[in-house]
């Protein structure tokens, strides 16, 4: 596995980051912990999960916890070959700073994701949604005032948009609190809209990369066809809300994304992954698998085929 710097770090990273958004359900906590072992086994180092989240049982303003729980579990004993990142900011409750980027409430939530980690430290944490309530000084001095207490190596932030990202250097820089090292924007061959302004927004300023959902909720792996029913334990079936809808435009479209995949040598999976990854400025990718026969069959050791790509639509 293929790692890359961090920009402004020490730390390298695997390709791909395995996600811990489905640790709980439908990934139990045993086959969990064998797929963060596994993982560790094959050179992913990379981890990402969140204070929220605890697979399909999610529901809006429930506490969360479990995949940072199952992850802690996990690394007892290897917390020094892996990188860690979490988040904050959706709600973990229905009390005023039960939610948002107030400092009361990334205060708490840092305390809360370390004791749940069994770590003294988090590698990377990132601010996971904007919250128009807070101004943006006050979640930065917190994740200035994290670092200097040690708690955190560095930060970034999730799902902000290109003009937030300038915003935020703007008030780093004047008032002399750490950048951000990593953005981890929604981005796929199917969803490009962060192409537009976000990825140069966050290149311009020397900020990481680190997408997720590269296979769009598993649309991406080969396995939809139209016509046909549901593939049996895919996202699909199992939880529908958390996929694009089906229709004849998006089979239209897939269809064309396996035309590419075929022509690279590469199945559908891999190839959505190092889509993504030969875009410049991208460090790594957050996937998600069931369990070791799914990551497996994700890892990815080569660029694409450029003399065979087909064109990609704009």
């Amino acid at each position: 596995m293929n790692r890359r710097r961090i920009p402004h770090t020490s730390i390298d990273i695997s390709e791909l980051c395995l996600g811990t958004m489905t640790f709980g359900t439908p990934v139990a906590r045993d086959d969990a912990i064998r797929l963060v072992h596994w993982a560790l086994d094959h050179g992913i180092n990379f981890f990402d999960t969140a204070d929220i989240y605890e697979g399909y049982a999610r529901q809006p303003g429930s506490a969360g916890g479990v995949a940072e729980e199952i992850l802690g579990q996990a690394l007892l004993g290897r917390r020094d070959r892996a990188i860690v990142t979490t988040k904050a900011g959706n709600a973990v409750g229905h009390g005023r700073d039960d939610s948002g980027l107030g400092k009361p409430h990334l205060r708490r939530q840092i305390r809360a994701s370390l004791g749940r980690l069994r770590t003294d430290r988090i590698d990377v944490y990132e601010l996971h949604r904007p919250d128009p309530q807070t101004p943006l000084e006050e979640s930065l001095e917190a994740m200035s005032e994290a670092m200097k207490a040690g708690q955190i190596r560095h930060w970034g932030f999730s799902n902000f948009d290109a003009s937030q990202v300038s915003q935020m250097i703007r008030i780093c820089d004047a008032l002399a609190f750490p950048r951000p090292v990593v953005s981890q924007p929604h981005y796929n061959w199917l969803r490009r809209e962060a192409q537009n302004e976000h990825l140069p927004a966050c290149r311009q300023f020397d900020i990481g990369l680190t997408p997720y959902q590269p296979l769009q909720g598993g649309l991406l792996t080969g396995r939809y066809r139209r016509g046909q029913e549901l593939p049996v334990h895919s996202r699909a079936a199992e939880h529908a809300s958390w996929i694009t809808p089906l229709s004849d435009e998006l089979f239209d479209r897939l269809e064309q994304f396996e035309t590419e995949a075929h022509a690279s040598g590469l199945t559908p999976a891999r190839y959505a992954i190092r889509w993504v990854l030969d875009k410049p400025g991208i460090t790594s990718v957050v996937v998600g698998a069931k369990n070791v026969q799914q990551l497996g069959a994700l890892l990815v050791d080569r660029p694409l085929m450029r003399n065979r790509d087909v064109a990609s639509p704009s």
